[in-house]
């Protein structure tokens, strides 16, 4: 035990170089190299496409993964092209013109080293070696299947547009750019995943978005150092402030104009391939409140529904505590009626308050799980059913109170009627704990829990932000769209913390000014009205 301990090999020792890695050796002269050197890496797979070429006097051969490449844009415009082509004298540069005169391809670009290769084979491009140079061809054919845009299923609007993201980074990108035509809106991309190379795209509004929560971002995403990255949530667990916390420090949605709202706010959006659910940062925690359709109604009737979610949210983590405590510790707060109903209700009931709370929270939690992983068609029923006969059988058996049942179904509907599914699940872990402060304090555990929570919710931090504010610290001119939303004329001001310097985004006089006398009054009456 006292002998000295070998020392531990640094943990970065996949980012050191190495000559035999890829990306430093050359692509080979010899095309027929270049073929063997990618059969030998890909192996027997049967999917890697290779066609020899002749171009003139020239031999070659194009590279294509099958199912992630268009055979026939491969067909049409490179192989037609090619081959068999000897209009015109030799070409000086025979590489220089395969690229401008036979290549017929949108986007192209010369690649020299073997990563180069291949990342543009396994993104869905195709690659062309000629024989007698050391840099090949790289040419633009994704072509692979992908689901079509559709309605958002997890962020639901009753007003507003119904398209989502889906899987491909380049649909999401001009979804979005489809909303914002500005040549502002920057889009930085970057691979991440030594096995996978998962394409990450880092989307802002150049002068609104704060150069320093950018750099932020940009410093943690190229810190990750992992094999690979096969959802958007890899990323938010590893570059969010605070990981041990239930409330989320970083905002995911499927709605374009939802991430839309939140650039035009100076926040950064982080798009990952291969998922429908975008990120974006810094988040604060009245946002998660904030729906969809908020914007697009009217602002007093936007402004009840917002009040009423935020009053769903409380019940849903202080409901089943609040009926411990008061059952249990402070039965004088109940109106001498309804103490005397409670009573009759759990005279034969065996358990306590808190057991009685705790088996049909969790009965009702395994329903909601089943629902959600069960069949669409199934799994609504087996919810619902299976809620409605184990309630009624577990009253009838004297296991629970019938006032239990309520109490535990207003805090499950409660629970649905927050608009982010992130802020609600923490809502869920939460209610557990609350429930045993109430067992053994009662309100005083409640009260005690609520300070805890809330000086935990005022420390936490999104990418340096306070995650609280504009609550606390408190600003007064930023509390056009917390609790109360303001008419859209009102809200002229973006939240100071991610739009640092450009903080307009409205003109002035944007309140409606109708003519203050009717238009019919001035017209000159008819022979009918006469």
């Amino acid at each position: 035990m006292l002998k000295k301990k070998k020392k531990r090999k640094p943990d970065n020792l996949r980012q050191q170089q190495d000559p035999e890695k890829p990306e430093n050796l050359p692509i080979h002269r010899d095309y027929k190299q270049n073929i063997s050197r990618v059969k030998e890496e890909f192996g027997t797979s049967s999917d890697i496409v290779i066609r020899e070429i002749k171009v003139r006097k020239h031999s070659g051969a194009t590279l294509y993964v099958d199912g992630l490449a268009d055979s026939q844009m491969i067909s049409d415009f490179i192989l037609e092209n090619s081959m068999e082509r000897e209009v015109g004298a030799e070409p000086f540069d025979f590489f220089q013109y395969m690229i401008e005169q036979t290549v017929a391809i949108g986007s192209i670009k010369t690649i020299t080293n073997w990563n180069q290769v291949y990342d543009s084979i396994l993104s869905g491009d195709t690659v062309i070696f000629l024989d007698g140079f050391n840099k090949a061809i790289s040419c633009e054919t994704k072509g692979w299947e992908k689901r079509a845009v559709s309605e958002p299923s997890t962020q639901l609007a009753i007003r507003g547009p119904k398209d989502s993201f889906t899987e491909t980074i380049r649909t999401n990108t001009a979804l979005i750019r489809r909303r914002i035509k500005s040549p502002n809106l920057w889009l930085e991309s970057m691979k991440i995943g030594a096995v996978t190379q998962t394409d990450i795209g880092i989307m802002y509004i150049k002068g609104i978005a704060n150069e320093e929560i950018v750099t932020e971002i940009k410093k943690r995403l190229k810190r990750i150092d992992t094999d690979g990255i096969l959802e958007s949530g890899y990323i938010e667990q590893l570059i969010e402030d605070q990981t041990w916390s239930t409330f989320p420090t970083i905002y995911h949605s499927e709605r374009p104009d939802v991430v839309t709202s939140d650039l035009l706010e100076g926040k950064v959006a982080i798009l990952v391939d291969g998922t429908p659910f975008v990120l974006t940062a810094p988040a604060v925690f009245i946002q998660f409140f904030h729906a969809p359709d908020d914007y697009y109604s009217r602002f007093d009737i936007s402004t009840s529904i917002r009040l009423l979610r935020i009053l769903a949210f409380f019940i849903s983590i202080v409901g089943p505590a609040a009926y411990i405590a008061v059952t249990t510790f402070h039965q004088e707060m109940i109106p001498t009626t309804m103490a005397i109903a409670i009573a009759s209700q759990r005279e034969n009931v065996p358990f306590p308050a808190f057991v009685e709370a705790l088996v049909m929270e969790v009965t009702f939690e395994i329903l909601r799980e089943a629902g959600l992983r069960l069949p669409r068609a199934v799994g609504q029923a087996v919810s619902i059913v299976g809620a409605l006969v184990i309630g009624q059988a577990a009253v009838q058996a004297g296991f629970v109170s019938p006032v239990m049942v309520i109490v535990v179904s207003i805090t499950a509907i409660a629970n649905f009627s927050t608009p982010t599914f992130a802020m609600a699940i923490a809502a869920r872990l939460i209610r557990f704990i609350f429930m045993g402060l109430a067992t053994f304090t009662g309100i005083y555990g409640i009260m005690l829990g609520l300070m805890f929570m809330t000086l935990h919710l005022c420390a936490l931090r999104s990418f340096g932000i306070p995650y609280m504010s504009p609550i606390a610290p408190l600003n007064l001119k930023n509390q056009q769209d917390i609790f109360i939303r303001f008419p859209i004329w009102a809200m002229k001001n973006r939240p100071p913390m991610t739009a640092k310097d450009n903080l307009i985004r409205q003109g002035q006089n944007q309140k409606p000014d109708p003519p203050k006398e009717s238009i019919y009054h001035n017209q000159s009456p008819t022979k009918g009205d006469q």
